[in-house]
């Protein structure tokens, strides 16, 4: 059965997941940017390929996650005429 929780616990818990996710896309940014290992250049193609990837998918938690916690402060995204 699913555990009730009231406002105040599921605003700490967003935040505490925007933390995680922050420190995520740290690590994954500083990864995307470390030189190709030795192994040889395929290696270090994928292993960009991977970090850019979940950097890009942790950077789209982070802004879903400050919208929730506070909306309409992040700006419009570009492109659309809100």
């Amino acid at each position: 059965m699913a555990e009730v929780v009231d406002s105040d616990e599921l605003l700490r818990r967003i935040q505490r997941a925007r933390r995680y996710a922050h420190e995520e896309l740290r690590t994954w940014e500083a990864r995307a940017r470390e030189p190709a290992p030795s192994g040889g250049p395929r290696d270090g193609d994928d292993a960009a390929r991977e970090a850019r990837g979940r950097q890009l998918a942790y950077e789209a938690v982070v802004r879903v996650l400050d919208e929730i916690v506070s909306p309409g402060c992040h700006g419009a995204e570009p492109g659309t005429d809100d």
